[in-house]
Formats: C-alpha cells, structure tokens, sequence
C-alpha cells in the first residue's frame, strides 16, 4: 500500500514524495514505524534526500513508562511522610517558610512548587551547580564538595578533580579557549576600551566595535542589518514585547525556550501553541486565525507571529524550516526564528538552518541568535531588514535601558566570527565546523548501536539520551562523574515527567580520543543501570540512501 504525501517547500505545496506503509514488515502509525517516529525533511529545489537526516523519537516500552512513574509516586509519598515528620517536629526543615505571624495571608511560596523542591530536587542536588574552576573547554577541573546534611548545605573539600571531560557546555565550535595567539585581540581590546563601558548605547556606550560586531553580523547571515545585545536571555524577553502587543497572535512551538515564553507573555499579545515541528497543528491554528478573527470581536489579527527555534536544545531537534516559511508565506505570517543553539553549528559554513535548508535569510522576518554557545562568548542579535533593526534601536527596552556590551567580549565574537568565515586568511574555522559534523554524526551513530534511545536530528550536536527513571537519572550523573565525565541530567518539570534525560553537547574541540572514552563508559554505565532501551535493530552495514532529487514545479 502507497500513499502519496503532499510536502511544503519554498511557498508551494507541490512537492510530492511516495510513503511505503508497509515496507518490510514494518507498520507505519501516527507518524511511528514500529514505536520510533520519523520525521524527513523536505529536500529544497535540486537538492539530493541524502543532504538532510530523519528525526528520531524513538517510543520507550510501556513498561518504562510505568516504573517512572511508580518511581515519582514512591517519592512523592515519601516526600509527604518527611513533611509530616517534619510538621510534629521530629525533622528540621531547612527551605523557605512563612512566617509564623503571616499565617492568614495569601501564601508567598506555592505549596507544590515548594513541596518539590525541598522533598524530591534536595535529595539530587548534588548533580547540579557543581563548582568548576578552570576553562570550561572540552576538559575542565571540578572543586570537590560534600554535604553533611543530605544536599541542604554542601562545603568544599579543598581538593579537585581534575581533566573531568566536558560533555555539557554549549561550546560547540571550540572558542571557549584560552590561548594567548588566538586571544591576542581580546587582550588588546580590553588594554584599548577596559572591561566595562558602564552606559547604554543610546547616550555614552556606543562604540566602533560595536558598529563592527553589527555590521559583521548582518554580513555573516546575509541579512541588511543587525542590532546586537549583552544577554542572550534578554534578547527575546525584551524584544518580542517590542514586536508585538495586545490585538496581536503568537503561535508558538510546544517546546521553545523559556525566554521565548517569557517574551510572548511579557508583549501582551494571544498564544496559541502548535505542536512540536507539526505542521499540520500549525496550518490549522493559521487557518483558524485568518478565518476567525480575534476572540469575540472577529476582527483581523494585527500581526501574527510564527515562533520556532533552529536547533531545540532539549529534544536536539531542527525547526522545519522550508515547510514553515511556506506556511508564513501563504498565510501572510511573520517568523522569528531563535537560533541560539544552530548558528555557528549547523550548514556548510555554519550559518545555521537557512544555510542548511538552502533557504533565502530574507524569507525570515525576525532572525536571532546568541553568541553564547558557538562564538564562546556572551549577549546576541536581532537581524533582518533595515527596517526592522532601526525600529528596535528606539523601542526595545534592551537597546534603551540595558548597558552596552563590554569591548572584550565583543572582541571575542568577531574574532570568532572572522575565523568562522575566513576573513582573518585561515581556514581554522571552517575546519572547526566538519569536525563538530564529523563529531556529531560519530557519537549518535555510536549511540544508535549500543541501545540508547536518543532524540533529535543527526545533524544536531545537541544529543539528549533518555533515561526516564528518576531514580537511574540520578545514578547516571553520579556513575559518570566517577568515571571523570561531566554531564547535565535534565528532569521534570524541564522536561515530561517520563522523559527525564542526559545532554550531551558535543563539540570540535573533543578528539577521537575522548569520545571513545566517553562512549567506552557510556557502555559500561548503560548496561550497569539498564538504560538500553532502544528495540531499533542496528544494521552493520551502512545505510542505504534515496539518490532521487526532488524538483519544484515551476
């Protein structure tokens, strides 16, 4: 059985692809092919299927679900058990409580929010905030602590633990580095400017590097101008309120960022929320919205705004860009596409999903990013047209009221930035871009044969590992850090209840060495705690490809 699937591409939707239902064996259901769910991207206009890598989601056994969840009940009875202990007198409890004589009033700390936190995160506390105390390149030294109180208040041993390798920066291109050739700039930036400009840009703190970095930025991406910030956070918080405001529709993948969230709420306008990378979930809420109006009063939408990120740094997975721009298109939509975690490590040259997908950076209304993971620095941009970008200069509360990037760290990216392009007369940077690809597809696939189920894009460096268990996410930090591995475990509510997991970012700068060791104590771990989930039968041999170039019609 055939069925014949229509894909959006570009602004048609005249892309077609034939889909085996039934292909050896195999049954295909809501999007899952024996439990794992696959996702293929759209090839754009001459462009072969094999330039772009299916999404994997693979679906756990039912009765992994089950144990997680029996998991967090056997905790939460625990948890009210100590808070009765606790309310009788027999155990201290050492969280924020209300005073005795604000009883009667409103309760300033929410009760389940603060039953969790004392009762289920103190108990784990010690896999996070670990002090480091060297440069967090692709190995790193740990200040050993201890608690005495069971993770209530912790002391530093005075020892360290040195060479632990980093699996959980952001520092995907390796300019997280401190040699003295390489930061000769920097240090003459901060001899030149100091470290601080201590005003905005808009009175005293505009500076030439400033209008450098921007300009270097809006040429990097292909783009008529940039605007740069010194948060990351901020830039969304701050400017999505100054995009859009109340009559105006935000529709929101399920699974953006906090700061994107933040920013929606903070502009006033309506969010709706489609599903994560569905297309289907967001033409219909585009469709609902040009055909119904604005609650109550069916007057048109002042502006509606599509929100995505390039690389979702939770699931690993890319935005479907060529579908989405599509859609925008024919609705008559603006995007805003968050590529903290893409730019610099996706595409050829590491210009982030429009390069990857081949598309026209103008097809993007609002494009912003961060120079926090792959630049090895801090703050981001808001890029686009001129238009858009003088716009924000006057009303965006980061562009008024926020102090200007300090000199050294703008130093930092455009040195990043020129190596990255090649300006500087190197090719340092585009070989750092293949051997994070190279890394990238190394370890997932490595991962992929050992039994781990793991999320995302094989082009995504971002590679959560599902651990679902509380229990076992726990003994996993603890297990890998023993072993001189740092890693950052993520659970509820960052994630779904049953889909607690580990991050691991990879970077250019891991060698080949450091990987194996990695994947050589994975293994181990893995079959010591029974994380092996994966029911995927892994060929040996390699994988076969579609050859077929799927055109436009004109």
């Amino acid at each position: 059985m055939v069925r014949t699937s229509t894909m959006v591409l570009n602004g048609n939707l005249t892309v077609q692809m034939n889909q085996t239902i039934l292909q050896n064996g195999k049954q295909r259901k809501n999007g899952h092919v024996n439990g794992e769910k696959r996702t293929n991207f759209p090839a754009a206009k001459g462009v072969s299927c094999r330039q772009y890598s299916p999404e994997s989601f693979e679906q756990a056994p039912m009765y992994v679900a089950v144990l997680t969840y029996l998991g967090f009940g056997i905790v939460t009875l625990f948890g009210y058990f100590r808070d009765f202990l606790r309310a009788v007198g027999l155990e201290k409890c050492h969280l924020a409580q209300e005073r005795e004589e604000q009883k009667e009033f409103v309760p300033m700390y929410q009760d389940f929010e603060n039953f969790y936190t004392r009762n289920l995160y103190m108990r784990v506390r010690d896999n996070w905030n670990r002090p480091i105390c060297s440069l967090p390149g692709p190995a790193f030294d740990l200040m050993e602590r201890v608690s005495d109180d069971y993770n209530w208040t912790f002391r530093l041993t005075g020892k360290t633990i040195e060479n632990v390798i980093n699996m959980g920066s952001y520092n995907y291109l390796g300019f997280a580095e401190n040699n003295e050739d390489f930061l000769k700039t920097v240090a003459d930036k901060t001899l030149q400017y100091g470290v601080g400009v201590c005003s905005s840009r808009q009175e005293v703190g505009n500076l030439s590097s400033h209008e450098e970095l921007e300009r270097l930025v809006a040429d990097f991406l292909g783009v008529e101008s940039a605007m740069t910030f010194g948060m990351g956070f901020a830039t969304n918080s701050m400017n999505i309120p100054a995009l859009v405001s109340k009559g105006c529709l935000i529709l929101s993948d399920e699974l953006n960022h906090t700061s994107l969230i933040l920013g929606a709420r903070l502009s006033g306008a309506t969010i709706r929320v489609f599903k994560h990378n569905n297309m289907h979930s967001l033409e219909k809420l585009l469709r609902e919205a040009v055909c119904s109006g604005q609650p109550r009063t069916h007057r048109p939408w002042r502006k509606i705004l599509i929100m995505v990120e390039g690389i979702y740094s939770m699931e690993g997975s890319v935005a479907r860009l060529p579908e989405i721009v599509a859609l925008k298109k024919k609705y008559k939509a603006y995007l805003y596409l968050d590529e903290a975690h893409s730019i610099g490590a996706v595409g050829p040259t590491g210009r982030g999903v429009t390069e990857l997908f081949r598309l026209n950076p103008a097809d993007v209304d609002v494009m912003m990013g961060t120079f926090t993971k792959s630049f090895g620095a801090s703050g981001g941009y808001i890029a686009g047209n001129k238009e858009l970008v003088n716009y924000l200069r006057s009303h965006s509360h980061c562009a008024v009221y926020a102090t200007a990037m300090c000199p050294p760290v703008v130093e930092q990216i455009v040195r990043a930035m020129k190596c990255i392009m090649g300006v500087d007369g190197n090719t340092v940077g585009i070989q750092r871009i293949r051997q994070l690809a190279e890394n990238t597809r190394y370890f997932r696939s490595r991962l992929k044969e050992m039994g781990f189920i793991i999320y995302g894009n094989d082009s995504s460096p971002v590679v959560p590992i599902l651990l679902y268990m509380p229990g076992k996410v726990v003994a996993f930090s603890r297990a890998m850090l023993a072993r001189k591995i740092g890693v950052v475990v993520v659970g509820f509510p960052a994630t779904p209840i049953t889909e607690a997991r580990a991050r691991f970012c990879l970077s250019a700068a891991h060698t080949r060495a450091m990987l194996d060791k990695v994947l050589h104590h994975l293994n181990e771990v893995g079959d010591d705690l029974c994380l092996k989930f994966s029911r995927r039968k892994i060929s040996p041999r390699p994988s076969l490809f579609n050859e077929t170039d799927f055109e436009l019609d004109s």
